[in-house]
This record gives structure tokens, sequence and C-alpha cells, in this order.
């Protein structure tokens, strides 16, 4: 592939609670027109959409798109559990970079439920067979949320095996809700304390609730196009997608008896590797980080799965403050899942949006100074996982 991608614009609608949005349509078509927006393109330059979501019908892209335009485009609708949106824009970069086209639109939206996440069918093999499977033979079944019992048991395995505080996962969360201050975006903006995150209920192995995402609704979009058309546009404030990995379940993820395999460490750490490979540039070079933070456990787990710490290194990353301003690299300066909120189908785009505006030199009071590389991390259990390196263009 010659052709480079570049994210010319991007659109986001503030994260909410479910049963405080507008439906899925209306949100996934504003998220659009904001991009185009931010580029000062028309939809009728678009050549392709791919429009992500998880909860919905199948045609729901046509939908949220028509609202914009109804111009004949391919609209590819995208479901890939939590990693949904960097799916949809991994098909929109490759689709740029490939020649098939020049311009093309990634949107992710959701419409979601109060409450932890459930099975959609009942009468049906689940999906995350082999994860539940392996679980299964490592811990015992609770009654707290899946997901949770699956994050807040690979936490607790990598306690054990590090010898690490229960108070240090609760650290990212009080760094998440301190970034996510500075976000007129993120669902919960109040800072809250160590020792209120600590005292909140428990959930399972370190987990307290503090320490989990919340459902929410919302949706973003990116707009991708060709190095050739950004030039003949004059999109001078496009940024590159310099690498992008996108990777399923190795081997590892379910022959190790591990809790942290289960829950994607090794789907992670070989994308990362890759991007790394691809790109020539190392994790130190990285200035700000947007990643997977559905629980506190996890970004602690991908601190190292991305690299930006040795293993067993993580605490001490944590207590230096490496994953904030002044530190060795601004991890979710969006405030993250945990505080901005986890609309599965746009969370992957969200994360670009953060990440552009960071390297435009846009991000208001959240702004990383000199930022010049971003690294982005979606992961979506059952399996897929996203790693995108971002260059600023200007």
């Amino acid at each position: 592939m010659s052709n480079r991608a570049l994210i010319a614009g991007v659109g986001m609608i503030p994260f909410t609670k479910p049963g405080e949005s507008q439906s899925y349509d209306v949100m996934g078509a504003e998220a659009t027109r904001l991009a185009l927006e931010d580029c000062g393109l028309s939809y009728q330059e678009l050549q392709q959409a791919y429009a992500g979501f998880v909860y919905g019908d199948s045609t729901s892209g046509q939908q949220a798109l028509y609202r914009v335009g109804i111009t004949g485009i391919p609209i590819f609708n995208v479901n890939n559990a939590c990693a949904t949106g960097s799916t949809a824009l991994y098909l929109a970069r490759q689709a740029v970079e490939s020649g098939a086209v020049d311009v093309a639109l990634a949107l992710g939206f959701e419409q979601m439920n109060p409450g932890a996440l459930g099975m959609t069918y009942t009468d049906r093999p689940p999906i995350m067979g082999k994860n539940l499977e392996v679980a299964a033979q490592l811990q015992q079944p609770d009654d707290a949320p899946l997901a949770a019992q699956l994050f807040g048991g690979a936490g607790r395995e990598y306690q054990e095996k590090y010898g690490i505080k229960t108070e240090t996962f609760a650290r990212i969360s009080e760094k998440a809700r301190r970034h996510a201050h500075n976000n007129p975006f993120a669902i919960f903006r109040n800072p809250l304390s160590l020792e209120a995150i600590m005292e909140s209920p428990h959930i399972y192995g370190p987990l307290t609730r503090y320490q989990c995402c919340p459902p929410t609704c919302g949706a973003a979009a990116a707009i991708v196009v060709s190095t050739a058309y950004a030039r003949k546009r004059g999109l001078s404030s496009a940024v590159e997608i310099v690498a992008q990995v996108m990777t399923t379940d190795p081997d590892a993820s379910f022959d190790r008896n591990s809790m942290m395999s289960v829950v994607g460490y090794d789907m992670a750490a070989l994308a990362a590797r890759g991007v790394y490979e691809a790109s020539g540039v190392g994790p130190e070079e990285v200035d700000v980080v947007e990643l997977h933070d559905c629980f506190s456990t996890n970004e602690l787990l991908t601190y190292e799965a991305l690299q930006l710490t040795s293993e067993g290194g993580a605490e001490r990353f944590v207590e230096d403050g490496d994953n904030t301003y002044g530190g060795q690299v601004v991890t979710n300066p969006s405030g993250g899942l945990l505080s901005k909120g986890h609309p599965l189908g746009a969370t992957g785009l969200a994360q670009c949006y953060e990440l552009v505006h960071q390297l435009r030199g846009s991000a208001d009071q959240r702004q990383v100074e000199n930022a010049r590389l971003a690294l982005q991390h979606n992961l979506g259990l059952g399996g897929a996982c996203v790693v995108t390196l971002y260059r600023s263009a200007m």
C-alpha cells in the first residue's frame, strides 16, 4: 500500500447516561456532521462509510447516515465487540491506503441500556466461549457482572504475581477523574479522592465500583483521506496514521492458564509489537496514549502490553506519576473509559478524536505539551484488538 492515510476531520458529541441520550441515529448523524464540518468537506465527497455499533439492527449505519445524505455510496455496518470503533477506522484507513477510495468515513455510535452488559441472545452459544471456558477453570463464578469477574480476576492475578498494593489500581481511577475534569464530553467530570474510590462498593477482586466504566451512550466519527486528496483540498490540519495493527486472540490467550491472557494481554502485546515494527517508532518516543481502561485493572495491564513500562514495573509507573502530565507519557487525557464513558461502538473513535486534537495542539486544558506521536489501544473480548500510531503532520 503506497498511499498514506490521514485523519482530516473528527467529530464527537458529549457522552451521556442511558436514558438521557438521543436515539442512535440522531447521535451518529450529528457526529458525522461535526467531523465533516471539522475538515470543511461535504457528505457528497465521501466515497465509502463504515458504521460501527454493537447493539442495533443490521443496517443501523444507513439509518444514521441517511440523516446526513443519501448518495448511494457503500455503507458497511461493523460489529467487533468493544473494538468496533477502531475496527471501522481500520477498514476506512485500509480502503484509503489501498487506493480504492480517497475519502472514507469511520463512524461509531451506541445507544445502551442501564446496568452491566449481559447476553443478548440466550438460545445460541455465547460469544467469548473460549475466554469463559478458561476463566471457569481458573476462578470460581460470582454474582458480580461477568466483565468485572474477568478483568477483576486478571488484576488479582497480577497483584499476586508482583505483590502490588490494591490501592495502585484505585490510583488509576483517581487519575482518570482528574483528567476528565477538563473534558466537556466526559460523563463523569467531578474529581474523586483515592479514599472515595477505595471505599466505594466492592465488585470483584481488587475492583470497586469507581474502578469500572459506566454504560454510556454517544457517537464519534473520523474522516480518512489520502495525502493527494488532502493536498488537493488544502487540509492542513490532518493527522497521519503512521501504523495500525489489528489482532485477534493468539494461542497464548487460552493456553497459559492466565486471566491476564484471557482478557486480551497477549492480543494487545502482539498488536503493539506490530505497530512498533511497522513504524520504526519505539514506545519511549510516544507522547500521549488513549488506552482501553474499561476497568482500572486493564489500564495497569496495558501499560506493560504496550511496553510503556517493564514487566512488573506498572506499580512504580503509577506511583511515580509517569502516566500523567509531567511524567513519561500522558495516558487517557480524555478521562478514558472510566470517566469519559464507554459507548461500545463509539469508544475507538472517541479515542481517535482525543488524539487528533492532542496532535493538532487543540486539546485546550487537556493539552499534552509538544505532543507529536500518539498511541491508541482499543480492545474487545471475543476477541479483537486494534493499536494505532498517529503522528502530527503539521
